[in-house]
Parts: C-alpha cells; sequence; structure tokens
C-alpha cells in the first residue's frame, strides 16, 4: 500500500469558543499497487476527537459526533465541492502517484545481490562471513548448523553503508570448539527480502582468505640476509663520514723565520 498527498493542518480557535480549541484536517491517498484498489479520505478532527469524514464512494459526510450534523447537511448540499474532492482523490492525486512510482522504479525496485567471502586471520580466529555490494538493506546474514539458525559462538555485526551506496554487513562464527569433520554441517546464509534464492556458502577451509602465512614458510633466513646487509652498508657509510672528516678538517699554520723578517717592517 502506497500513501499520498497527505494533508495534515491544525488551526487554534481561541476567539470564537471559550477557551482554546484545534481543529484539524488531514486529507490524502492510498493506492494498493497489487490490488490496484484506490482509496481517498478526507477527515475532520475538534479537541483530538474524530468530527466529520467525507465518503467519497458516495460523496457524503459523515458526522462522527452530534454537533457535527448541521455541517453534515450544509456540506453534502455542496455538490460542486464535493466532486472537486472526488475528482482530486480518486483520480488526480492517484495518477501523480503512479506516475512517480513509475519515475522511481529504477531505485526502488533496485535489487543488487552481494558477493559473499569466508575471512580468518589465523587459523585459531573466528571465520567471518563478509557480505558486501548488496542493496536495499533489508537483508540478514547468518550462520546455521545442519539447517538450524545458530545463535550461539556467533558475533553478528551491523549492516554498514558502502562508498558506492550499497550495503556491507558480517557474522563472525568461533571454530575453536568445532571438529574439522564437522565443518561440512555448517554454512552461512545470506537472505535479502523480495529475493527468493538465498546465498549459501559452506563452511570450507579451501575457500577461506587469509593473509596469515605459516612460521614453516616465512622466509626468515631472506629476511635476515637483508638486515645484515643494510647494516654492513651503515657501517660502510658511517666510515667512510669519518674519514673524509679527518682528512679534510682544519690543520695548523706553519711559520718560518723568512716570513717573519718579511713581516717585521724594521
Amino acid at each position: 500500500m502506497i500513501q499520498c498527498v497527505v494533508v495534515v493542518f491544525t488551526l487554534f480557535c481561541p476567539v470564537a469558543f471559550p477557551g482554546a480549541h484545534i481543529l484539524q484536517r488531514m486529507s490524502g491517498c492510498e493506492w494498493d499497487d497489487e490490488t490496484g484498489e484506490i482509496r481517498g479520505y478526507i477527515q475532520y478532527g475538534y479537541d483530538g476527537e474524530d468530527f466529520i469524514a467525507l465518503d467519497l464512494q458516495t460523496l457524503t459526510w459523515i458526522a462522527s459526533k452530534p454537533e457535527a450534523f448541521i455541517t453534515k447537511l450544509r456540506w453534502d448540499a455542496d455538490q460542486a465541492e464535493l466532486d472537486d474532492y472526488k475528482y482530486y482523490y480518486v483520480h488526480l492525486y492517484p495518477d501523480w502517484l503512479k506516475k512517480y512510482v513509475q519515475y522511481a522504479n529504477s531505485s526502488l525496485q533496485r535489487t543488487d545481490l552481494p558477493s559473499v567471502s569466508l575471512l580468518q586471520k589465523t587459523p585459531s580466529s573466528p571465520v567471518t562471513c563478509h557480505a558486501t555490494g548488496f542493496y536495499p538493506d533489508r537483508a540478514d546474514l547468518f550462520w546455521r548448523k545442519d539447517g538450524e539458525e545458530l545463535h550461539e559462538d556467533v558475533d553478528k555485526g551491523e549492516i554498514l553503508p558502502n562508498h558506492d551506496g550499497t550495503f556491507q554487513m558480517s557474522v563472525d562464527l568461533n571454530i575453536s570448539l568445532i571438529a574439522p569433520e564437522d565443518w561440512k554441517k555448517y554454512d552461512c546464509v545470506f537472505q535479502m527480502s523480495g529475493v527468493k534464492d538465498d546465498i549459501i556458502t559452506k563452511l570450507d577451509k579451501s575457500v577461506i582468505r587469509t593473509n596469515w602465512v605459516p612460521p614453516s614458510v616465512f622466509p626468515a633466513g631472506a629476511v635476515i640476509g637483508v638486515v645484515v646487509g643494510l647494516l654492513l652498508l651503515l657501517l660502510c657509510i658511517t666510515g667512510l663520514f669519518m674519514w673524509r672528516k679527518k682528512t679534510n678538517g682544519f690543520r695548523a699554520a706553519n711559520t718560518s723565520d723568512s716570513a717573519d723578517r718579511h713581516s717585521d717592517p724594521n
């Protein structure tokens, strides 16, 4: 059910009646995009209670209180205004609504399915099921065991926005107590509202993505060699700097008797 053209106003009447009174009006239309049914409505409230409303099928006003009966008789007699109400709330406004919904179909009916990955930092850390790139955000992500959703040993994150307008979310599974032969019983399920088929990812060690490198294959020898080479280079640079400072430093001036005689005018 899609709603359109809702107008609400409040009017304070402190002069016409003793004390302060409130008159409210609400009007609009509703369109059921599945059945095609259209319903328009115009109704008034007085001091917070229903007062009078228009039946757009019969084009008659319905008084909710005895005090509204006089108003009903007067408004029922204004056929031109009743015809205008029917035109606007049964034909014109619903047509506008359908047109705007058609214009916005590209975003209202947009559905982007995510890419789902299994991530893990180390072999003993939780396995993260991560879904990203989905739209809209009416989605759910959870772990199952033997087809039943798990609520224990899981840590579910919030739905977060991506920079491109899509969304992402993740849910962690603690595998510390799961025997390797039982991994096949677990899977991660992504569900989206309006999409019939779920995206199911089995808990499989071969598809888990990780940056962890086992110590046995870590290139320790190469790293040590690089470090030693850098230290030797640093020592060479330091020795060269000290040698140049020693050879290019200040020296004591040489003096001679002949130099003294030339410099003495007597």
